[in-house]
């Protein structure tokens, strides 16, 4: 994989971690308190350091093909994960993923909590969504930068990528003090999904001991092809749901798909 394929891989997934974590942040700052928000989220960032710390020297030592395998195991996971979320959702199976419902969802419950303090954090609930949300969407950016940048003997790059796309949220949820919900995360996911799903497939096999044709040339014919699949998939479920619809309504609109 060259190094702009790992940039765009990282920075990619990475960016769908980073908008579904300032969602989150926003609603316990504007519905709650900010600084404790912001305890949260600082707290969480140096948790996700010390997390680093540890794991970064581990993986490194770890045989290669091992890593792969083991690496390649978790993608197919992750990605198949994805996209089977994105597919149904393209083809109308499954609600798409609002970015402004789910902020005010969130935002709703924080206002309804009760408001507790412990130490020299003014409101706990404030905190506690800050600091879940940062550290549960942190742990799969690092998770995602390891992998790929261990897999590929260039961890920096896979860093600088995941600072990237933090950087690049942080900065547009500041401007707009709002959810990114003009980002098309449905579509992102989508592609991610077959990315993650096509590097499982390739790491996972060469960790196994097979070799793939052409070597990492092989991902340019792996990640059409599980592509294609998934695109089919959606127009099979989407003439099935239209199908259904028209059946027991003939006036039921269709759904939207990738957006």
């Amino acid at each position: 994989m060259s190094g702009s394929a790992l940039f765009i891989a990282v920075f990619l997934a990475c960016l769908v971690e980073a908008v579904e974590a300032l969602t989150i942040i926003l609603a316990a700052g504007t519905a709650r308190d900010w600084r404790s928000a912001i305890t949260g989220l600082v707290t969480a960032l140096l948790s996700l350091a010390v997390v680093v710390a540890v794991l970064g020297p581990a993986v490194s030592v770890i045989p290669l093909s091992g890593l792969r395998l083991f690496v390649g195991g978790l993608l197919l996971i992750f990605g198949l994960q994805w996209l089977r979320k994105a597919i149904l959702r393209a083809s109308g199976n499954k609600a798409l993923h609002d970015e402004s419902a789910a902020y005010q969802a969130t935002l709703t419950a924080a206002q309804q909590a009760s408001t507790r303090r412990r130490g020299i954090v003014a409101d706990w609930y404030a905190f506690t969504l800050a600091f879940k949300g940062v550290l549960l969407e942190g742990l799969e950016v690092v998770f995602i930068a390891l992998t790929f940048g261990s897999n590929q003997h260039d961890i920096g790059l896979a860093a600088i990528a995941a600072i990237a796309a933090v950087l690049a949220v942080t900065v547009a949820g500041c401007a707009v003090r709002a959810p990114l919900s003009r980002v098309p995360e449905n579509s992102m996911k989508f592609v991610v999904g077959v990315m993650l799903t096509a590097f499982g497939m390739y790491w996972g096999a060469e960790g196994a001991g097979a070799h793939w044709p052409g070597s990492d040339a092989a991902l340019l014919v792996l990640i059409p092809a599980v592509a294609l699949y998934a695109l089919a998939l959606v127009a099979v479920f989407r003439r099935d749901n239209t199908s259904t619809s028209v059946a027991g309504d003939p006036a039921a609109p269709r759904r939207e798909s990738l957006s």
